[in-house]
């Protein structure tokens, strides 16, 4: 008998599922929570909260303290992340672990706010008279205005949600993606307010493609390469040692004055074979490349990239106050993983 029931469950099991149209309900989940988005901007313009809420962290002398319980914790987490990037200090609390030991983080001159859906939670209840002994400014992102978070609260966040897109209306999908975009949309505009540029972005994010597309210069790479360079009297054979000795590819042509003339490369060479018969009296500014393709010592190496892109090369001349000053080559991006 139970070796029937085991089979039974067995092939209940290896039944397949039942068909759903997988397209349709994913197109249904985004336009929902499109829709939720769009009453989350029109909220936060029908009241001066939000505004009011960013001149407050403006103005702050600490850091701002994200807390939630649930997926609005793991909503917290990565708006913490986002503040901390945009130049905005910011911590994160776990409203549990609040009300056991971790209160003890906020401290005079800081800033909360609190992630709640339904702003009536048992952990909120516990921890909101806490934090108002605290004596710090509370902000509430919430979906529900009327709950018990945003009558305690110096600052309601509303995030309204009409329905999550779970079918059984249960697990939080349009709620969390509501309120994290309103987290974005507060630091970002603290970002804007702060004037916060791609460089202070750069300080904050050394690490990683990101870190050096944004910090990386130029001169950073082209300083450890050789700089291959040939007169414009220079034979070919002088030119080949150039080229083969300093392996970058090329080699920039100067004049008496050492002003950049061309460039001649590999390809120049390979080329140049076919069409003359003379090679013993060729020189230099025979093959040369004039208006090579160039780049100043201090650009972003990022612009190296695009630029040899747009132009199919794969290298550039350096130049420092309009002076050659090297090459930089698309290996040196690939070594650097900007590629």
């Amino acid at each position: 008998m139970a070796s029937s029931s085991s089979s039974a469950a067995a092939a209940a099991s290896a039944a397949p599922a039942p068909a759903v149209n997988v397209l349709a309900i994913a197109r249904q989940v985004l336009h929902a929570e499109a829709a939720a988005l769009h009453d989350v901007a029109e909220a936060i313009a029908a009241t001066p909260d939000f505004a009011r809420c960013v001149t407050a962290i403006l103005a702050l002398a600490g850091r701002v303290v994200v807390t939630g319980i649930g997926k609005s914790a793991h909503i917290a987490g990565k708006i913490v992340a986002t503040l901390n990037s945009t130049g905005t200090p910011a911590l994160f609390m776990h409203a549990a672990d609040a009300i056991h030991g971790d209160l003890g983080m906020i401290q005079p001159g800081d800033f909360v706010v609190a992630i709640s859906k339904s702003g009536d939670t048992p952990e909120i209840k516990v921890l909101v008279p806490l934090l108002r002994r605290k004596g710090v400014p509370l902000a509430a992102l919430v979906s529900n205005a009327d709950s018990y978070l945003a009558r305690q609260a110096d600052f309601i966040l509303h995030a309204p949600v009409q329905k999550e897109a779970c079918p059984n209306n249960l697990a939080p999908t349009t709620s969390t993606t509501a309120a994290l975009a309103l987290g974005d949309a507060l630091a970002v505009c603290l970002l804007e307010s702060r004037q916060f540029t791609a460089a202070d972005f750069a300080r904050l994010h050394p690490g990683g493609t990101l870190g050096k597309k944004l910090y990386l210069k130029v001169g950073d790479l082209s300083r450890q390469n050789q700089r291959p360079q040939v007169r414009l009297d220079a034979t070919l054979k002088e030119v080949l040692l150039e080229i083969s000795g300093k392996r970058l590819g090329a080699t920039a042509v100067l004049d008496a004055a050492d002003a950049l003339a061309g460039i001649i490369t590999d390809g120049d060479l390979r080329r140049m074979l076919g069409s003359f018969s003379d090679l013993e009296s060729l020189r230099a500014s025979d093959i040369l490349t004039p208006q090579p393709a160039t780049i100043d010592i201090d650009d972003f190496a990022a612009e190296a990239l695009a630029r040899m892109q747009q132009r199919n090369i794969t290298q550039l001349v350096v130049t420092e106050d309009g002076t050659f000053a090297g090459f930089i080559h698309l290996h040196d991006l690939l070594r650097e993983g900007l590629v």
